[in-house]
């Protein structure tokens, strides 16, 4: 019910961003259903089915990648401070994100189920004919557990997805380069001040009183008291009941560190590069040209274009961190300081979805090389398939940069409020644009030669 009330309450971007995953749901949805009319209608070839349903799984990742960036960015589900009080903890906001992206998924399947029993014929007016007729298995019964198994996929792998990236984690803790002091036996932690061995069996060391004995008050004073009559604080909270000089309380110690800002990881490019080299040479060896408009590829091929996607999502961080260095090497002037100061803190949002989305350029690429006008049919299904990708790749995308502009919405008004104009930041975010495009354009291009050459032989 909050979840629900939630969806209802939202603005009509997130409304927008949601009916887009309901499309993407419902597409792939379409997909899985008609990979099982084609297994009804051919069950002499349970080869060729059971590769034509695995090739649904690049329209079934591209719909949870673009769930989960979704649910990110949903502004009603984002932990504030006294939820928690009321019940609204981080772990009810990530049920509550995973239930509302469950019901977008669940949208979707229904529209698509009642799209495949419409062309079937078996809602109202005749089947449809043409090359998509084999996977609608006309005048056969659609089994009910096989057909509610396939229509679930979508929304419980994008709500499992969502519940997982949205998990509660620990804050991680700002690392210090401090020294530990020695302190008394047992204490535990980082003392306030620094004790050099031995200090603890020291004469007068562990004195605490401010004020001498009135047997001493004239012979020594307190500026004659070791470390001026202070006491030593520890960690482990000795010295509780001593106090200052001045005769007030001890100070207690510090606030602990806050939370320290995540940084972008660029220790996977070299194995994102490798990643991406194993998927190459795995599309190098199994490839195979296509022949008929019927024809799909092999398992090998889909096995690297998987692996070419993944090591170029892993290597888009680090590519866009070091984009963001180049543009501030060579004296830069403000304009390219604050576009790769930007890019750098940007990495591990917009890396991720770049890199995803370079692999799905490459891929149509190769497809567009392939399926030439000398050569076969793309296909309904295939055309479908390739739209779901791309739309879902480049959504995603967008809904990144729209997150990454969230973050930094303080630190642009703390720039307008000091006096940057306008067209600076304008400026700025279109130097990033171009050398993104500058980066990422020549590396597309170079694995999609690398990826057609054997295809195409």
């Amino acid at each position: 019910m909050l979840a629900l009330r939630l969806t209802r309450a939202a603005h009509l971007a997130v409304h927008l961003r949601r009916l887009l995953v309901a499309v993407a749901s419902a597409g792939t949805g379409f997909l899985l259903l008609c990979a099982l009319g084609h297994a009804m209608s051919h069950p002499d070839t349970p080869g060729a089915s059971a590769l034509r349903l695995a090739w649904c799984a690049a329209p079934l990742a591209a719909t949870v990648y673009l769930a989960v960036a979704v649910a990110r960015t949903d502004p009603g589900t984002r932990p504030r401070s006294g939820l928690s009080a009321i019940g609204l903890g981080p772990g009810r906001l990530m049920a509550v994100s995973a239930t509302t992206t469950a019901l977008a998924g669940a949208l979707g399947s229904v529209a698509a189920l009642g799209l495949y029993l419409h062309l079937r014929g078996d809602l109202a007016g005749p089947p449809v004919d043409g090359l998509a007729a084999g996977a609608l298995a006309v005048g056969q019964s659609l089994p009910a557990p096989a057909t509610l198994t396939l229509l679930a996929l979508v929304p419980a792998a994008a709500s499992a997805a969502v519940a997982w990236n949205l998990r509660p984690r620990e804050p991680r803790r700002a690392r210090t380069n401090d020294v530990r002091g020695y302190g008394r036996f047992g204490a535990y932690g980082w003392g306030k001040a620094r004790e050099t061995f031995g200090t603890y069996g020291r004469f007068g060391a562990r004195w605490t009183s401010s004020t001498p004995s009135s047997a001493e008050a004239g012979s020594a004073g307190p500026s004659d008291l070791p470390h001026g009559g202070a006491a030593l604080l520890t960690r482990a909270g000795e010295g509780d009941d001593a106090t200052a000089p001045d005769g007030s309380p001890p100070a207690q110690d510090a606030a602990p560190a806050l939370p320290a800002p995540r940084p972008a990881n660029t220790t996977v490019l070299p194995w994102g590069i490798a990643v991406l080299a194993a998927g190459l040479t795995v599309e190098t060896y199994t490839g195979q040209p296509a022949t008929a408009p019927d024809t799909t590829p092999s398992a090998g091929v889909l096995i690297g274009w998987a692996l070419t996607a993944l090591g170029l999502a892993l290597a888009g961080p680090g590519l866009t961190h070091l984009c963001g260095r180049l543009l501030q090497a060579a004296r830069p002037g403000a304009l390219r300081l604050l576009a790769g100061r930007v890019l750098m803190d940007e990495a591990h949002r917009i890396g991720r979805p770049l890199g995803v989305l370079c692999a799905v350029a490459a891929a149509g690429y190769v497809a567009g090389t392939l399926y030439a006008a000398d050569g076969p049919d793309f296909g309904p299904l295939s055309t479908l398939g390739a739209v779901l990708v791309a739309g879902c790749t480049a959504a995603t995308l967008l809904t990144a940069a729209v997150e990454a502009k969230h973050a930094r919405a303080d630190t642009t008004d703390a720039l307008l409020r000091l006096g940057a104009p306008p067209a600076t930041l304008r400026g700025a975010a279109a130097v990033r644009a171009l050398a993104l495009l500058a980066l990422f354009g020549p590396l597309t291009l170079a694995v999609a030669e690398l990826a057609a050459f054997p295809l195409s032989r």
